[in-house]
């Protein structure tokens, strides 16, 4: 039988499909979190507002990641015990699901993932090239993981969603999350933006760059067999992302973003994000 629905709804069908499979392994029975009047934070927490837009968490969270690899520790562990080299898509589907989780689900999935996590990073452990030995449960590198997320967040809604977005609310945004991190087992998390660029400022001496970095680097820009909603938008979604890292971290990496190029990545990705939107709607 034909369908009667209208092609608009249709390509609504489709694109919500093809996100919520990005969000969601359904092979193993998960579903898309149900926003829960239990949730840690309000419906009216500006983190609510932040994590609901899809596009802007896609850039965020990928720029997210190439700035926590820059971390000799992080990188380490991410090298040496996990699957991150085989299954990049997986891990950016089970980071962006533990966000919404401890965003919008209720009390007790929320709490258990975070033990969960915390379990696993106990698991964690080992000596750097230069004979320094790591651990994923240090503070200091789960504070350096989660200032770069919430930046790195907060920075792509900004330029993609809400540009006027106030100072106040942006500070709103670091002192909602800040106890989230702390129950990972960070320390001293930053409850304003100030506070961030402080704490990004303090650990920059700590980051380096080196062939680790830029092979990790290339399969977070560049996962093979996955797609975004279809490999244009993955590779836009990754442009937009290096242009949303600060310029040292640019720098770092060695990326280079031609300034020509620079109003059509932000145009092109603002369009994908309106897209989505219309989509959800």
């Amino acid at each position: 039988m034909l369908s009667l629905l209208p092609l608009s709804e249709k390509l609504k069908q489709t694109i919500r499909h093809r996100v919520t499979a990005l969000f969601n392994d359904t092979e193993r029975g998960q579903v898309p979190v149900v926003r829960s009047p239990d949730a840690f934070l309000a419906s009216s927490s500006v983190a609510w507002r932040v994590h609901g837009d899809v596009a802007s968490m896609m850039v965020g969270g990928i720029a997210s990641l190439l700035l926590q690899m820059l971390h000799p520790a992080v990188l380490a562990g991410v090298w040496d015990h996990s699957n991150f080299r085989q299954d990049m898509h997986g891990r950016l589907r089970r980071t962006a699901r533990f966000i919404t989780l401890t965003t919008y689900g209720n009390h007790a999935d929320a709490t258990a993932i975070i033990h969960r996590v915390r379990t696993i990073h106990s698991h964690v452990t080992g000596i750097l090239p230069d004979g320094t030995p790591y651990s994923a449960n240090d503070p200091a590198l789960l504070a350096w993981v989660h200032v770069t997320e919430t930046m790195s967040f907060l920075e792509a809604y900004i330029r993609y969603t809400e540009p006027l977005m106030s100072a106040a609310d942006q500070d709103r945004y670091f002192a909602e999350m800040a106890p989230i991190g702390e129950m990972l087992g960070a320390r001293d998390l930053p409850r304003s933006r100030a506070q961030a660029k402080a704490l990004v400022i303090a650990t920059r001496p700590e980051l380096k760059a080196d062939q680790r970095t830029r092979q990790i680097a290339r399969l977070i820009l560049a996962p093979p067999g996955s797609a975004l909603i279809g490999n244009a938008s993955r590779a836009l979604a990754s442009q937009a992302a290096v242009d949303l890292l600060p310029s040292w971290a640019r720098t770092m990496h060695n990326f280079s973003v031609p300034i020509l190029r620079v109003p059509i990545v932000r145009a092109g990705t603002l369009g994908i994000a309106q897209t989505l939107r219309w989509a959800f709607r």
